[in-house]
C-alpha cells in the first residue's frame, strides 16, 4: 500500500472512531449497532453496482468510498466489543484470497475456468465446514438477505454441488412450462391467494435456475430490464409531454402504439 493510500485509510479509521466516540461523537452513530447499519450496508452495495451499471467513473469512486464507510463502520463496532478491528479484518480476507488461489500464491498448477471454480467452491466448503458451531449443511449459509432471485440461484447451485439439479438448460426449460401450467391451474381454479403465490414463487425459482444455467446472473438481467422499462417508460413520457397528450387519458391502442414508438428508436 502507498503511503498515501495508507494516510488516507488511517484518516478515515480516524474519523470513524470520533464519530463514535461515546463524549464527543455523534449521537446517531453513537446510537448504532450491527443490525441497524446493515440495511445502509446492503444498499451501498447495490449503489456501487448501479453506478457501475451507469458507467461513470466519478459516481463509482463515491459509491466505493460509501462501501468502504459501510467496513470502517462495522470494523470499529467489533472493536469496541473486543471481537475483531480493521486490521484483523484485513488479515482475515488476505488469508483466505491466499488460500483460495494455490495457483497464484503456491506452487499448483493452475487449470481452466470450470477447475478454478470447482476448486473455490470446495474451498469454501471445507470452510463451512470448519466453522465451530456453523451448521454444516450444503445450503446452511446461503445468506438470507440476498435479493430473492439471487438467492434461488444459488441455492440451486449449491444444491447442484452434491447432484440435485437439472442436467442442462433443457431440463429447466421444461420445467418452467410445468411451473407455469400449476400456476395457470392455480389461477383458473380460483385458489387461495397463498396458493397463487406459493406456484408463482415456484416458477420464479425455475427462471431464476434457468438463467443460472444459461450462465446469466438472474438478478442483473432483470436490472437491466428494470432499467429499459424505465427509460422506454420516460421516453413515452417525454413524447406525450411534446404532443400535448396526458398519458391517463390513453386507451390500450394509444399506449401500444407511443411503446412500440420509444421502442423501436431504441
Amino acid at each position: 500500500m502507498s503511503e498515501s493510500a495508507a494516510a488516507a485509510l488511517q484518516r478515515l479509521l480516524d474519523i470513524m472512531r470520533r464519530l463514535r466516540d461515546p463524549q464527543a461523537g455523534c449521537p446517531w452513530d453513537r446510537e448504532q449497532d450491527f443490525a441497524s447499519v446493515a440495511p445502509y450496508t446492503i444498499e451501498e452495495a447495490y449503489e456501487v453496482a448501479d453506478a457501475i451499471g451507469r458507467g461513470q467513473p466519478s459516481d463509482i469512486e463515491s459509491e466505493l468510498g460509501d462501501l468502504l464507510f459501510q467496513v470502517v463502520f462495522h470494523a470499529q463496532m467489533g472493536e469496541e466489543r473486543g471481537w475483531f478491528d480493521f486490521a484483523s479484518v484485513a488479515q482475515a480476507i488476505a488469508h483466505k484470497l491466499t488460500e483460495r488461489h494455490p495457483h497464484v500464491f503456491a506452487d499448483v498448477q493452475p487449470g481452466d475456468s470450470r477447475e478454478l471454480n470447482r476448486a473455490w467452491e470446495d474451498h469454501k466448503a471445507r470452510e463451512r465446514a470448519a466453522r465451530s458451531g456453523a451448521p454444516s449443511g450444503e445450503l446452511a449459509d446461503v445468506p438470507l438477505a440476498l435479493p430473492a432471485l439471487a438467492r434461488a440461484a444459488k441455492l440451486g447451485k449449491r444444491a447442484g454441488r452434491v447432484g440435485f439439479d437439472w442436467p442442462d438448460a433443457r431440463g429447466v426449460r421444461a420445467k418452467i412450462d410445468e411451473e407455469l401450467r400449476e400456476t395457470d391451474e392455480a389461477l383458473q381454479a380460483e385458489s387461495a391467494r397463498a396458493r397463487r403465490g406459493e406456484e408463482l414463487g415456484d416458477l420464479l425459482f425455475a427462471v431464476a435456475n434457468w438463467s443460472r444455467h444459461l450462465g446469466i446472473d438472474p438478478e442483473e438481467a432483470l436490472r437491466l430490464a428494470n432499467a429499459k422499462f424505465q427509460r422506454r417508460f420516460e421516453g413515452m413520457e417525454a413524447r406525450a409531454k411534446e404532443r400535448g397528450v396526458e398519458l391517463g387519458k390513453l386507451d390500450a391502442e394509444g399506449w401500444d402504439a407511443l411503446w412500440n414508438e420509444v421502442k423501436s428508436a431504441g
